[in-house]
């Protein structure tokens, strides 16, 4: 029977295909994140977005009324600092609000747990959420699952940078740690079908896949599939010692998640998936056979709303180009109207060029020039761009008026990229985000953005406040 379904963390990875699976079921969905953007963008059926932020969650108790089965999928590694206080406070939040307005079950997707003494700050954050979320008073099935294999899982790209990006391998000793990695195919299934299973009492469940394998074994059965082969020389180093500047360098994964991520793979973490697989028997993906579908899938990431579903960008697109870009730029706060700061922004590359660092922008383009890579000059003559305008080399790919404008990158470099310019009006001031979004070429890719950063960071800060201080001098003189 369809179902009221709310699903909490929406927008992350694993949020964003399970609200699809659970549209293309007839479930009537609540897909409810801090940034919902590319969920609407989708417009699936029977599904509506919703802005919450958990840590002030004014609007659950509404979302939740006559909700029956609630989805949550809310992690904090991406937070940074107390990412443990964090994860607990979200969770007490959801937890008091379900006081006053109950579903019918709760089904949180978990980690694999390792003992006590040897736990991470992770693995701890997501025990303290779910014995939280059990104060709520109703069923909760926790659903634990370790390493899962799909386009977006932060452990798969770690993985997957490192093959990739680097031409040696050498993993500290985490390496021989064995886990029971799942595909993400697998993973979504059984937390679908928990659905036609509800639970009367608590319940934890573990999710597994066929096989045990170290994380060595997992290095080369990928190598093997995507036929990138690299030595493997497992240093004996312990986990501590891959900062956070480290994983950084080598992986488009943010940092903090990388890193929370790795703190817990210094043990054994294997799933007793009996129970699970009783209450919902399925065929299992092997580990080989997850990777070489979830590579197939990353061929086609391109072609999504992020990058205007353009064409070009989309012939432009690599298989060694991965799910999460590396990104630099810089917000500001203004008092300007969205109307005035939409009408400066879609002024580059006229007399104002780009607003800031002019020269750097002409030195970039004399590099390409050195190459013999010939560029495009000039804009459009009106004020306003639209959908496959150029300006200089580059290319307008997303025009929403108001809210953002997206430029493909089109000089001479080892990857793809865009700019982004996006407005948000936070009630008594608005927002102007100016950021580059990069996915490097292998190593080539990551030494250019690296060399690129201090410009980048230089630039964007200058960008975003030479365009706030336009749009505010419009303001003032319409008002």
């Amino acid at each position: 029977m369809p179902q009221r379904i709310l699903v909490l963390g929406a927008s992350g990875y694993i949020g964003q295909h399970l609200v699809r699976a659970l549209s293309q079921r007839g479930h009537r969905v609540l897909a409810a994140a801090r940034n919902v953007g590319r969920l609407q963008k989708l417009a699936l059926a029977n599904v509506s977005c919703h802005t919450v932020d958990l840590s002030w969650p004014e609007d659950l108790p509404a979302l939740l009324a006559g909700v029956d089965t609630l989805y949550y999928l809310v992690h904090g590694m991406g937070e940074g600092g107390d990412f443990v206080a964090h994860e607990r406070q979200t969770a007490m939040n959801v937890r008091d609000a379900l006081l006053a307005a109950p579903v019918k079950q709760i089904i949180f997707l978990s980690s694999l747990q390792a003992p006590a003494h040897e736990q991470s700050d992770h693995l701890r954050a997501r025990q303290l959420t779910a014995e939280t979320l059990r104060g709520a008073g109703i069923p909760l099935t926790e659903l634990r699952a370790g390493i899962i294999v799909g386009a977006g899982s932060a452990a798969f790209e770690v993985m997957r940078d490192m093959v990739y990006n680097l031409p040696l391998l050498t993993p500290p000793r985490w390496v021989r740690s064995r886990t029971t990695p799942i595909a993400l195919e697998n993973l979504l299934y059984y937390l679908v079908e928990l659905l036609n299973h509800p639970a009367d009492h608590h319940r934890v469940l573990e999710a597994a896949g066929p096989e045990v394998l170290s994380y060595q074994a997992q290095f080369e059965q990928f190598m093997r599939v995507s036929g990138r082969h690299r030595p493997l020389i497992p240093l004996p180093f312990p986990t501590r010692w891959i900062s956070v500047w480290f994983l950084n360098v080598i992986t488009s994964v943010p940092p903090t998640v990388a890193k929370a991520l790795i703190q817990g793979l210094k043990h054994d973490l294997l799933a007793d998936d009996r129970a699970l697989r009783a209450l919902i028997p399925q065929p299992l993906l092997r580990f080989e056979d997850a990777v070489r579908q979830t590579l197939k899938e990353e061929e086609k990431l391109v072609n999504s709303s992020d990058w205007g579903y353009d064409p070009q960008a989309f012939a432009r697109w690599r298989p060694e180009y991965g799910y999460y870009p590396k990104q630099a730029g810089h917000t500001v706060k203004t008092s300007a109207s969205r109307a005035a700061l939409w009408a400066v922004v879609n002024q580059i590359g006229g007399k104002e060029r780009y607003f800031f660092g002019n020269i750097l922008w002409q030195t970039r383009g004399a590099m390409d020039s050195l190459v013999g890579h010939r560029l495009a000059k000039g804009r459009p003559d009106r004020p306003w761009l639209a959908v496959g305008d150029s300006v200089d080399s580059w290319k307008v790919i997303i025009v929403e008026p108001e809210k953002e404008l997206a430029l493909l990158f089109g000089m001479k470099a080892p990857g793809l990229g865009r700019l982004c310019f996006t407005l948000r009006d936070k009630g008594d001031y608005r927002e102007l985000d100016v950021r580059a979004w990069w996915h490097p070429h292998g190593m080539p890719g990551l030494f250019y953005w690296l060399l690129m950063i201090p410009a980048h960071l230089f630039i964007f800060r200058g960008m975003a406040q030479r365009i706030a201080s336009l749009a505010e001098q419009q303001t003032v003189k319409s008002e």
